[in-house]
């Protein structure tokens, strides 16, 4: 029998079947996925073929070939991996300039992550309320610094009385129909706004951490939650690390939109845009039609690459 796992609670699935019933399963024997060392073999969105027993209960017995998937590396093993979420249309990646801060060096690790498996994505800056003039300066200019790469941005906040042009209804025609998985740092208010599109799943929400203006994990394990217009919000625990997994060192600028446009003009094929002469991507940075940040992000990639093991972002 065929079905879709909608939740991971560790050791069990939570599947739906074709015919609409919800079985809990377990993963029959030790199987593990053809080329990925992963902590998690089965995921949510994953395609998957079950046994039912006597109980009433399953066994997952195969795993369908995946479309994509959002995979990280796993933050306490350094050579396993995480995936978070397959089968994706898009991604909306949940962004706070403060409260907590979200650093461009995540944003764009994210980014590339989700290059690397063609899953788009849209940037959702939250808690515009809350940002002082400043502030919200710094967001506009970083919303303008990813919609020239090519990336769809949104501004909203998740109170009653917010402006037209930020509320979260703007975000409705986005899901309708599609399989997105919501994901951010911990504390980016994920939750409030899946509360707010979803008002049934009422998931739990935390305060800020004010001694590290940090968000503590609300979310524990990831699930799908079904959009009453069609299509699923995959809600994840918050990711505070974003560690790149099984991306070549060679394949990496092609992950990062505007450096592999300008790389075309290298006069090397396989420049690293680090110290070669002719390299048109450091020339780019140099007169600022690359900007600095998203150049840093990619020499923090390549570092990672050098390194073989997971580094913390921040």
């Amino acid at each position: 029998m065929r079905g879709l796992v909608i939740k991971n609670t560790g050791s069990w699935y939570t599947v739906k079947t074709d015919d609409g019933r919800i079985i809990e399963s377990k993963i029959k024997g030790n199987f593990r996925l053809k080329g990925i060392r992963s902590t998690n073999p089965v995921a949510v969105g994953d395609y998957v073929q079950l046994i039912i027993n006597q109980e009433g209960t399953a066994f997952i017995s195969e795993i369908e070939d995946r479309r994509n998937y959002i995979i990280r590396k796993s933050p306490n093993l350094s050579k396993q991996s995480h995936i978070i979420a397959a089968n994706l249309d898009q991604a909306f990646l949940i962004v706070t300039v403060n409260y907590p801060e979200t650093s461009t060096t995540f944003i764009d690790r994210f980014l590339a992550g989700a290059e690397a498996y063609r899953v788009p994505v849209v940037l959702v800056f939250n808690k515009y309320d809350l940002l002082s003039e400043e502030e919200r300066t710094y967001q506009k200019a970083m919303m303008n610094l990813y919609k020239t790469i090519g990336y769809q941005c949104v501004e909203v906040q998740s109170t009653a009385d917010a402006p037209e042009s930020k509320r979260l209804d703007q975000l409705k025609p986005l899901l309708e129909g599609k399989v997105t998985l919501m994901s951010g740092n911990s504390g980016v208010g994920k939750s409030t706004i899946i509360n707010e599109l979803l008002p049934n799943a009422q998931l739990r929400t935390a305060e800020i951490s004010d001694a590290h203006n940090t968000g503590m994990h609300t979310t524990t394990f990831s699930e799908m939650l079904a959009l009453p217009t069609g299509g699923y919000i995959i809600d994840t625990p918050g990711i505070k690390g974003f560690g790149t997994f099984d991306i070549d060192k060679e394949e990496l600028t092609s992950y990062f939109r505007e450096i592999f446009k300008y790389s075309e003009a290298c006069r090397f094929s396989n420049c690293t845009h680090t110290h070669e002469p002719g390299c048109a991507v450091l020339r780019a940075v140099e007169e600022h039609y690359i900007s600095e940040s998203r150049y840093n992000s990619y020499l923090s990639m390549l570092e990672d690459k050098d390194e073989n093991k997971y580094r913390e972002p921040f």
